[in-house]
């Protein structure tokens, strides 16, 4: 009887097959029972046009790893621009105009200058368009003080590595 537009994606990503709102209308009921997959067609389509077009910068030195993380937000139909250390994305981010970019996907462990420093140096900009830009820190260390680093650095979020799109798409979605 709720709109559950706000959890949709968390719950089917959960394992929810579909949804159907009350009251129960049963046409609907038997169109879901048949073909459920055609529901979960549908809410990826949504996702997808939710996310198209936007534009990320990705932090990220390890290849591999920048490589998987372009190819998922790719298929949600995603701008990505990458760069190595947090010099070079601190750089690419003020080059572009002003809210070019919907957020910053960090990864911590870089050379030249880190996530962190990296993040606190954007934060320092005189520029609240760049200075308030979300920045999710990404990393293989998940401990609960790494989280709390990211957070005293002045990220917005935390993800660890590998990328996992079933974390990534609930916190995306906070900042998009």
């Amino acid at each position: 009887a709720y709109d559950y537009s706000d959890i949709e994606q968390e719950a089917l990503d959960a394992g929810v097959t579909a949804f159907i709102s009350k009251p129960i209308f049963k046409s609907e009921l038997i169109s879901v029972l048949k073909n459920p997959k055609t529901v979960r067609k549908k809410t990826d389509e949504i996702l997808h046009s939710h996310y198209e077009g936007k534009h990320i910068l990705l932090a990220e030195d390890n290849d591999l790893n920048a490589e998987i993380a372009i190819e998922l937000l790719k298929e949600k139909g995603m701008i990505i621009d990458r760069t190595k250390d947090g010099i070079e994305c601190i750089d690419a981010l003020i080059k572009q105009k002003p809210h070019t970019y919907v957020c910053i996907l960090m990864d911590i462990q870089m050379p030249h200058m880190d996530g962190y420093e990296a993040a606190k140096s954007i934060r320092s900009l005189k520029d609240p368009s760049f200075s308030s830009i979300p920045i999710i820190a990404m990393t293989a260390n998940a401990f609960e003080e790494d989280k709390q680093m990211a957070m005293q650095a002045g990220m917005n979020d935390y993800v660890p590595k590998p990328m996992d799109m079933k974390i990534l798409n609930p916190i995306l979605q906070k900042y998009l």
